[in-house]
């Protein structure tokens, strides 16, 4: 059933708010209406009301109703104070038009309001503002000088504005109507709006009243409310109002906050728009409200658990994990292993044989990629990841592919002042040292002698896998005289030497061939040994002569202790044709 809303002294009584059976009469009002005529028998209910209806605005027009009621406090709720206006329906305020967000605030308590209007509830709307219903001119003008906001009946939407009926019929411009565009303006014809009057001519009878000022205030009241209301670790509800590139700003009920985008989730992003749109609506936390600004910064990411919190209970040295790279850096590139938690792959630990000097020569954003955790610290968050040790280490077989004395063959990586880098597998080099380059000459630079890229042979001297060095040398590779020496002899062969050291006994068999000898003294001699006085240098020039041939000594010579510069009888004992090592003994 629609009954027409019965207008009363402090605001409207829609019938849509009654209850059959009940007394419409309003109790804060019993006292002023005039009593209705019986109903007779047959009455309908809707006659009935509209009796008390005609009556009641009779009333309050003859007496000019008052501007504002008192009202009662029933119950408060997280965001609203519900109050008993004597109606049958309550009225409600915002707890931010109260101090301290109706902290204070209690059931029983009386406070001074007015009503506005009716929310989409069905509760009344009310004000703390001092709010008049003019019924004539002079009411009129006495809202005017004292600048008091008005009741009044939007009836028509008219051009450049509306229609409003405040007593006398007044204009409204669209501008100041607080509507946004021509359906919101619409929409307010039949509704009862506060206003004030910015423009009174009685003469002429011309009225303009101002919407846009009343809510602006009381905008403005609740506003601040508000603020003082809040405080940093509060939860709040907000509705993006404006995305930046820097982050969100919201709406706190009248009051903007900044939600900045390092602060929207524990992942990375790069633009709010990416997770954010304009009309969301969110729960946020105050992280900081500056007094001096008024500036309140908000947290989204604050609500969800903090995954570095627990991180060391999901991630352990040694374990592999795959993720895509999220950004990537000269020094390296970071890898998300889950949202708000990345590990960062050093350029050190991307390959076992390739220099990686930038890591955009590896990896790149968005791939995804497998790694292993060298290391984690929750407490700096961060973890350190290894791209190279999801492959073999190839220096795990150094040792058993290239023992000392084996021959190897690889490019020239790169050149030195001490000497040059060989590759003799895939991430595995040796150093060939400048003066293992060649043996017949002495080398100002490597480069003398190679260049990058060509292919080489060379000796591998001695390698260490704990550093990752290997040592090797060219000019082993090189054939010499003591090659072709090697070559024309064998074991048992006799030969002559000169002594060139005593201890340990070292013997030169030929120009740059020498042996090591094992024998002591005591054995013939078949040369002539310079004495204290003059040598006997016919004989000494004979046994140099046949010194080569391998002469058998004389067979009366008699045993005498190795002395440097003797020429002797040796009998080769061992020869490595690999290590280039001779060894005798006295024959």
């Amino acid at each position: 059933m629609t009954a027409p809303e019965a207008e009363t002294a402090s605001g409207t009584f829609p019938a849509a708010g009654l209850v059959a059976g009940l007394d419409p009469t309003p109790p804060a009002m019993a006292v002023a209406a005039e009593p209705a005529a019986p109903a007779e028998a047959g009455e309908s209910f809707a006659d009935a009301l509209a009796q008390y209806e005609k009556s009641h605005k009779k009333t309050a027009r003859q007496e000019g109703g008052p501007a504002q009621i008192e009202a009662t406090v029933i119950s408060l709720s997280a965001d609203q104070v519900f109050l008993d206006v004597g109606y049958k329906i309550e009225g409600v305020l915002p707890r931010s038009a109260f101090d301290n967000n109706a902290a204070k605030v209690e059931p029983g308590q009386r406070y001074p309001v007015s009503i506005t209007g009716r929310n989409e509830e069905g509760y009344y709307q009310l004000s703390r503002f001092k709010v008049a219903q003019p019924t004539d001119w002079t009411a009129l003008e006495a809202a005017f000088a004292e600048k008091l906001a008005v009741v009044g009946t939007v009836t028509a939407v008219v051009k450049g504005g509306a229609s409003v009926d405040v007593g006398v019929r007044a204009f409204m411009p669209a501008s100041r109507s607080g509507t946004r565009d021509a359906a919101e303006l619409e929409a307010l014809v039949g509704q009862q709006i506060t206003c004030r009057i910015t423009k009174l001519d009685t003469t002429e009878e011309d009225v303009v009243v101002d919407r846009r000022v009343v809510l602006e205030e009381q905008a403005q009241v609740e506003a601040e409310g508000r603020y003082r209301s809040l405080k940093a670790g509060d939860v709040v509800a907000g509705t993006v109002r404006s995305l930046m590139p820097y982050g969100a700003f919201l709406d706190l009920g009248g009051l903007d906050g900044l939600l900045h985008v390092s602060d929207i989730a524990w992942t990375r992003i790069g633009k709010p728009e990416d997770v954010l749109s304009v009309g969301q609506k969110l729960d946020v936390k105050i992280l900081k409200i500056d007094p001096e600004t008024r500036k309140i910064s908000l947290g989204l990411k604050q609500l969800q658990p903090e995954p570095w919190e627990t991180a060391a209970e999901r991630y352990q040295a040694g374990q592999r994990i795959s993720g895509p790279v999220t950004r990537v850096a000269e020094f390296g590139a970071f890898v998300e292993l889950e949202p708000g938690i990345e590990g960062l792959i050093h350029v050190s630990e991307m390959s076992w044989g390739k220099k990686v000097r930038v890591a955009s020569d590896m990896l790149k954003a968005g791939e995804r990629v497998d790694a292993v955790i060298l290391g984690i610290k929750p407490e700096e968050r961060r973890i350190s990841l290894g791209l190279k040790q999801t492959l073999t280490d190839p220096w795990s077989e150094v040792a058993q592919k290239f023992p000392a004395g084996s021959q190897v063959q690889g490019p020239v990586t790169k050149i030195m002042a001490f000497g040059a880098f060989v590759q003799i597998a895939e991430g595995v080099e040796g150093m060939v040292h400048i003066s293992e380059i060649v043996a017949d000459r002495r080398l100002h630079h490597p480069s003398d002698e190679l260049h990058v890229g060509q292919v080489v042979q060379a000796q591998v001297l001695a390698l260490d896998t704990a550093k990752r060095q290997i040592k090797l040398s060219m000019k082993q590779l090189i054939p010499t005289s003591i090659d072709e020496y090697v070559a024309e002899h064998k074991i048992g062969d006799k030969v002559s030497g000169r002594v060139v050291e005593v201890s340990p006994a070292v013997v030169e068999l030929g120009e740059g061939i020498r042996a090591t000898c094992r024998a002591g003294a005591g054995s013939p001699s078949e040369a002539v040994q310079a004495t204290q006085g003059k040598a006997d240098l016919s004989s000494l020039s004979t046994m140099l002569q046949a010194r080569w041939k391998g002469a058998a000594p004389a067979p009366n010579a008699k045993p005498e202790p190795l002395q440097a510069g003797q020429i002797r009888s040796f009998k080769i004992i061992a020869l490595d044709a690999g290590s280039k090592q001779i060894e005798v003994e006295l024959a």
